[in-house]
């Protein structure tokens, strides 16, 4: 068992252990003997009993004793009695077994398997059940055979919930039943009627009994883990919503193709430099969500016709579903006058064709609009651009960002929308109404005791209030709970060592929550040229990003990158990257030009690059077109290469730092010269 130690076995207890291994070989013998030849008989029946009734794990036994069971049901057909009594052994035949070992799979699936023959008593079942229970409340196994039994003699939902408040009320650290609480409960809040089952009062219940365990034994984590489950209950939204986009509503967007915006203000918010006569249209979701096209989205401008458009959902993997989708509106070269603003309406008219992978439909129609204004090429300007001037990452060459100047947020939550009538999300001030709760409860416990996972809670609970706040006033930004969760997590650091690194990741993400979320008083931005995503990116990728801030973090994952849609310029040095794989999201940052991954751990550690070798919808595709021999050098090992091929080829980087990693050297440099054809700069040295 978990945490006793092991003991030298003493000279009587190897010689019984042996014992039983000769006698158990002997049944197993006769045991495939049978099976092999078909035999059914009583008598080799109670062979197979004994063999799993001493080893409930032999899955060929159990698979043996249900062809003797179909075989003596045939043979029984016409004898109802007959047919009860086969079953009945074969129920007590698991019930033995279970005896030795109540945590097998293969006896537990073989009493499945007998009760939808339907000839068994589910009451027996529950009874039996209870007497497990009894022996270990925790029994996972146990409790799903009961979520099975219940089904099948048809219990509601809400006499199961009876029953675990029953179990939990006798035992505050029945995880178990927490757990099965919450199954109950997820599954009678997405079937209910509506009216009937009201989630508010539901979740504020749920709220008020957990508040009994957390209070009794504040270290137990059993109600702690229900409480978060209910946390989550609160702040999620029922349906898939659209939270941001890039443009922003009401925002006007100026376009320039040379670089430069002669004449106007430049924001990183509401400029965008094109060098490819497009520029992107990027939605974003509160969750992963599939079926965004033109027949779901209608995007009226003069730019394109909205059949024309492709919307591609912006995922490392081959999925069809992701939070931030993005399609790409054309810019007719020498068509527009300079100092008209062309206005462009984007519609969710259909958005029931927009479903969560829980098949969840959105069923929120909106819209929003923006006007694009197009500088004309400036040669001159166009001469001055071209990437001759190298970046360099020092906050001597960042300027501050007049945090005065007004214009669209990063991001346009679904209250500033325009959502059309009768179809209004409901309103968010019960959510916010229980996390204020909460708040205030857990403050109180901790001015009682001092404990980790009571900070823990309080910090996501300031977090989610702070999460939303914007939709309850759609203008304000303000983390006004910013710098005491900063101040929870580093208390955990020290307090929990053992866990220190989820608490700096933690830490991380609050760090760079509040700069793309907030209104960008606390920017830096680099020159008049760095560009930054206008979306909330996924919390995946928020605790490795310092491309606008000061904040140096440790993390071995770019997940949630592709979301960044306008970055270009981005630091990613002094991480733990241990292989180009983790930079994969990179390959759908179109306009990234300016990167920097060294001192990093790339090539130091092994790799496996097997898929690509052979594709599948599965792994990373694998493009006939790659031609990658031409790239690697002769003598090269070409395995040591397939990575950074995958990641850089379809790049356009101007400049590109990567010393500091194992993987650099005089061949891999000559291999990245052929890659990046684009490139001007390779770790601070101009390229001829």
């Amino acid at each position: 068992m978990h945490g006793r130690p092991r003991k030298a076995p003493k000279p009587e207890d190897t010689a019984a252990s042996a014992a039983k291994a000769d006698k158990l070989r002997a049944l197993q013998s006769q045991l495939l003997h049978n099976h092999h030849n078909r035999i059914y008989t009583k008598e080799a029946l109670e062979i197979s009993a004994k063999l799993l009734e001493a080893n409930p794990e032999l899955y060929t036994a159990w698979n043996y004793r249900k062809l003797a069971v179909e075989h003596n049901l045939k043979q029984s057909e016409s004898d109802p009695g007959s047919v009860k009594s086969i079953l009945s052994e074969e129920l007590k035949v698991v019930e033995n077994s279970l005896k030795h070992n109540f945590k097998s799979y293969g006896a537990w699936h073989h009493r499945k398997w007998i009760l939808r023959k339907g000839h068994s008593s589910v009451d027996n079942e529950l009874q039996l059940l209870d007497r497990f229970q009894k022996v270990d409340s925790r029994n996972f196994h146990a409790w799903n055979y009961r979520r099975f039994v219940a089904a099948l003699k048809g219990i509601s939902d809400e006499e199961e919930l009876k029953y675990t408040t029953k179990l939990i009320e006798a035992n505050f650290s029945n995880y178990s039943a927490w757990h099965n609480r919450s199954v109950l409960l997820s599954r009678l809040l997405q079937n209910k009627v509506k009216g009937s089952f009201p989630k508010e009062k539901v979740l504020v219940d749920e709220f008020e009994f957990v508040h009994q365990a957390l209070f009794t034994d504040p270290d137990d984590q059993s109600g702690w883990f229900y409480h978060l489950w209910l946390l989550d209950q609160t702040v999620k939204s029922e349906t898939p919503l659209l939270v941001s986009s890039w443009p922003a509503h009401g925002s006007d967007i100026i376009i320039s193709a040379d670089g430069c915006l002669d004449g106007c203000a430049f924001s990183p918010f509401t400029s965008f430099i094109s060098d490819a006569g497009t520029f992107p249209l990027i939605l974003y979701f509160n969750e992963v969500v599939e079926g965004v096209s033109s027949s779901t989205v209608t995007v009226k401008s003069m730019f394109n016709e909205n059949k024309d458009l492709i919307w591609e959902p912006l995922a490392t993997s081959n999925s069809c579903a992701a939070q931030a989708w993005v399609t790409y509106l054309n810019v007719p070269d020498g068509k527009l006058h300079p100092s008209t603003a062309y206005p462009i309406d984007v519609h969710l008219g259909n958005p029931q064709g927009i479903v969560s992978s829980n098949g969840s439909h959105c069923s929120h129609p909106s819209r929003f609009a923006f006007t694009v204004s197009v500088q004309p090429l400036n040669s001159e300007n166009a001469e001055k651009q071209g990437g001759k001037e190298m970046i360099l990452w020092r906050d001597a060459n960042f300027r501050f960002y007049d945090a005065h100047v007004q214009e669209s947020s990063l991001i346009v939550y679904f209250d500033r929308l325009s959502i059309e009538k009768d179809n209004e999300p409901a309103a968010s001030k019960w959510h916010a109404k229980i996390l204020a709760n909460e708040i205030a409860l857990v403050r109180q416990l901790l001015l009682e005791i001092d404990c980790k996972i009571g900070k823990l809670t309080l910090a996501r609970l300031l977090t989610a209030h702070d999460e939303m706040m914007p939709y309850m006033a759609p203008h304000s930004h303000k983390k006004v709970h910013f710098a005491e969760v900063l101040q929870l997590y580093g208390d955990l650091i020290e307090l929990d060592p053992m866990h220190h690194q989820y608490y700096k990741e933690a830490l991380s993400m609050t760090l760079f929550h509040q700069v793309t979320i907030s209104p960008p008083q606390n920017y830096l931005f680099w020159k008049s040229l760095l560009k930054v995503a206008l979306l909330r990116v996924t919390s995946n990728v928020e605790n490795l990003l310092k491309h606008c801030c000061r904040h140096r973090v440790s993390s071995s994952s770019s997940v949630g990158l592709e979301a960044m849609q306008l970055l270009s310029f981005l630091n990613l040095s002094h991480n733990k990257f241990s292989s180009f794989t983790a930079l994969q999201p990179l390959r759908l940052l179109k306009l990234l030009k300016v990167l920097d991954i060294s001192y990093n751990e790339i090539g130091a550690h092994p790799i496996d690059t097997r898929r690509y070798l052979c594709s599948s919808p599965l792994s990373h595709t694998v493009g006939s077109d790659w031609n990658f021999n031409e790239f690697v050098p002769e003598d090269a090992k070409v395995t040591n290469y397939w990575e950074a091929f995958a990641i850089f080829r379809g790049l356009n980087l101007t400049q590109l730092d990567i010393v500091g990693n194992a993987v650099t050297d005089e061949k891999f440099k000559s291999f990245l010269f052929k890659v990046l054809p684009t490139l001007k700069w390779l770790d601070s040295e101009e390229l001829h």
